[in-house]
C-alpha cells in the first residue's frame, strides 16, 4: 500500500521546484520520460493506431498536431492509461511500463487536462486539489481543511492563479478550472501533463495566461504533451511537434523546422492553398426578420435581417451576447421583448422555427449537438422523424440511407451509419450535427461556432460547405470566435458588446481593426 505523503511545506516546494531529473542513456543523450514505441490499436476492425513513435523530454513543450480521426486521441489514451495498446510499448525513464489502469499511469507522475475540466462542481477549490488524497490528522482521522487549504492556496500561488481554495468549482470560470485541475497535477508532483485542446473557449486574454503557465511548467522540468489546432498557438507555444495522419506517425522535429505551410501538409497530406474559400453572390429575398429581440440582464434591440445566399458573421468578444441571441431566435431561450419572423410567418417555439425552415447548429455539440450513444442513422433522422416513418413505425432503412447521402456529402469518416458518435473524432462529431440539421432541408440556417476544436482539413471542408449552402439559396447567421472566419465568409459583420449590437459593416469595410474596435468599444451608429 502506497504510504500517504503529508502536504509539502513551502521550503520542500522550492526544493522540488529547480530539481529537473535527467536520466542519461547510452548515446549520452537525456531519456524521455515518457516514450511510445510502435504503439498500434485496433478498434473493431477500424486501425486507430499504426506503429505510432512519440517521445516527451523533460523541459520540453512537445505539440502533436493531426486531422480529427488521425489517432491523437487514441494516443493520449493509451499514455493515461485509458487504452492498452494492441502492439508496441510504453517506457518511463527508458525502463518498460504497462498503464493497464489510469491510476498506474497517475503512480507515474503522468497528469492529463481535458478540454472540459473534469472536476466536482459542488466540491471546493482545495477538494479538487486533492480529490481521493485529502491531508487527515486525528483520531479517527478526519480531513484537514486547514492544511489542505493553505497547500491548495500554494500550489495556487505557484501556477499564478488568485483563487480561494474556499471557492466552489462550479462558480469558477473555464480558464479558473483549467487552473484547479493543473494545480493537482502539481499536487501529485507530475512529470508528464497532457493538455488536450485547452483553449477552445478562453478569451485571448486567458489563452496568454495560460501559456505563461504552461511555459513556467516547462521550465521546472515537466514534460508537456499539447494538442491543438491552431496553428498560430502551436507555432507561439511548442519546441517540438510530431504530425498523424491517418493513424500513423508521419513526422517530428523541432518547431522552428516547421512553417505554416509545412505543417499543413503534413496533416493533410496535401498542399492547402486556401483556408476560406468564398463564392459571393447577390443576395435574394429577405428571409429572416429579427427586430427589437430582448432578455433582461443578457442582451437588447437586437435587430437582424438575413436574405437567401446571404452569411451575415455575429462577431464580439466572449460573453458579449452572440449564442445567446441564436439561441433566443430559434426559440430554445425566452424573450423578453422583440420578434423573429421567417418570410412573413412569426416565430416562437423551436418546433415553429422547424417546421418554417429554420435550423440551429449548437455551440456545444456534446451536450446539445449529438446524442452520443444513439448510431449516427438515429441522430441524422432525430429532427425528421416524421418522414422516415411510415404511419407511425420507424423505417430503419430510410434512416440510414438518409445518414449515408448526408455522410457522403459531408465526407464523414466512420465505419458506418450505425457507429455511436463517442467514438468519432470531434471533427466528425460536428459532421453528425451539420448533417442532422442539413437533413431538415432548412432555408435558413445558424452556426454556433461550427469548426471549434476541429482540425484544419475538416475546417476547409466545413467552409467549402458554408460555401456551397449560400451559393444554392440558404441564408446563415455564423456565430465564430474565429475573426479570420468570420472575415472571410461574411457578407455583413454585426459587432456586438455587451448584449448590443454595436456595428454593421459590409464585407468591404470589415477589417479586423474596425471589427475590434466595434467589440471593445462603446456602442457607435450602425447602418448597413
Amino acid at each position: 500500500m502506497k504510504r500517504r505523503e503529508a502536504p509539502r511545506t513551502p521550503e520542500r516546494r522550492e526544493e522540488e521546484k529547480d530539481h529537473v531529473p535527467e536520466i542519461e542513456g547510452r548515446d549520452g543523450a537525456a531519456v524521455p520520460v515518457l516514450e511510445a514505441r510502435a504503439v498500434s490499436k485496433v478498434f473493431g476492425g477500424t486501425v486507430a493506431l499504426d506503429h505510432v513513435d512519440l517521445s516527451l523530454r523533460a523541459g520540453e513543450i512537445h505539440a502533436l498536431l493531426g486531422e480529427n480521426g488521425a489517432g491523437k486521441s487514441t494516443l493520449t489514451r493509451i499514455l493515461c492509461g485509458v487504452h492498452r495498446p494492441d502492439t508496441g510499448e510504453l517506457r518511463v525513464d527508458g525502463a518498460v511500463v504497462d498503464f493497464h489502469t489510469p491510476a498506474a499511469a497517475q503512480e507515474h507522475d503522468i497528469a492529463i487536462l481535458h478540454q472540459e475540466p473534469s472536476l466536482f462542481g459542488d466540491l471546493e477549490v482545495a477538494e479538487n486539489v486533492f480529490v481521493g488524497r485529502q491531508p487527515k490528522h486525528g483520531r479517527p482521522p478526519r480531513i484537514d481543511r486547514r492544511a489542505m487549504r493553505a497547500e491548495a492556496a500554494a500550489l495556487l500561488a505557484e501556477l499564478g492563479a488568485e483563487l480561494d481554495p474556499a471557492a466552489r468549482v462550479a462558480d469558477l470560470s473555464l480558464a479558473e478550472a483549467q487552473l484547479v485541475e493543473m494545480a493537482g497535477a502539481l499536487s501529485r508532483r507530475a512529470r508528464v501533463l497532457i493538455v488536450d485542446e485547452p483553449t477552445a473557449a478562453l478569451t485571448p486574454g486567458e489563452v496568454g495566461d495560460l501559456f505563461r503557465v504552461l511555459r513556467g511548467l516547462r521550465d521546472r522540468g515537466v514534460a508537456i504533451l499539447f494538442i491543438g489546432h491552431r496553428l498560430e498557438e502551436i507555432f507561439a507555444l511548442a519546441d517540438r511537434i510530431t504530425v498523424l495522419r491517418d493513424g500513423r506517425f508521419v513526422d517530428s522535429r523541432a518547431a522552428a523546422d516547421h512553417d505554416e505551410a509545412s505543417l499543413i501538409r503534413a496533416m493533410v497530406g496535401r498542399d492547402v492553398a486556401a483556408l476560406h474559400v468564398r463564392t459571393r453572390v447577390e443576395p435574394g429575398e429577405p428571409l429572416l426578420q429579427v427586430r427589437g429581440l430582448a432578455r433582461a440582464g443578457v442582451f437588447e434591440a437586437v435587430d437582424l435581417d438575413l436574405r437567401s445566399g446571404e452569411i451575415v458573421g455575429l462577431a464580439g468578444l466572449v460573453g458579449a451576447g452572440r449564442t445567446e441571441v441564436a439561441r433566443a431566435v430559434f426559440g430554445i431561450d425566452r424573450r423578453d421583448a422583440g420578434t423573429v419572423e421567417l418570410a412573413g410567418e412569426r416565430l416562437r417555439t423551436p418546433q415553429q422555427a422547424m417546421r418554417a425552415g429554420l435550423a440551429f447548429v449548437p455551440e456545444d455539440r456534446q451536450r446539445e449537438g449529438v446524442a452520443v450513444e444513439l448510431p449516427i442513422a438515429a441522430n441524422v433522422a432525430l429532427p425528421i422523424l416524421g418522414r422516415v416513418a411510415f404511419h407511425g413505425w420507424l423505417r430503419p432503412g430510410r434512416e440510414r440511407a438518409l445518414a449515408r447521402e448526408w455522410g457522403e456529402r459531408l465526407r464523414l469518416k466512420a465505419r458506418d451509419v450505425e457507429q455511436a458518435p463517442r467514438e468519432l473524432s470531434g471533427g466528425n462529431q460536428q459532421k453528425v450535427v451539420l448533417a442532422k440539421w442539413l437533413a431538415t432541408r432548412p432555408r435558413v440556417l445558424i452556426l454556433d461556432e461550427p469548426t471549434r476544436g476541429v482540425d484544419v482539413g475538416a475546417k476547409v471542408e466545413i467552409h467549402r460547405l458554408i460555401d456551397e449552402l449560400a451559393a444554392a439559396g440558404m441564408a446563415i447567421l455564423l456565430i465564430s470566435s474565429d475573426l479570420p472566419e468570420v472575415l472571410a465568409l461574411s457578407d455583413r459583420v454585426l459587432v456586438m458588446r455587451e448584449g448590443r449590437v454595436t456595428a454593421a459593416l459590409h464585407h468591404a469595410e470589415a477589417t479586423p481593426e474596425r471589427v475590434m474596435q466595434a467589440a471593445t468599444a462603446e456602442a457607435q451608429a450602425v447602418a448597413a
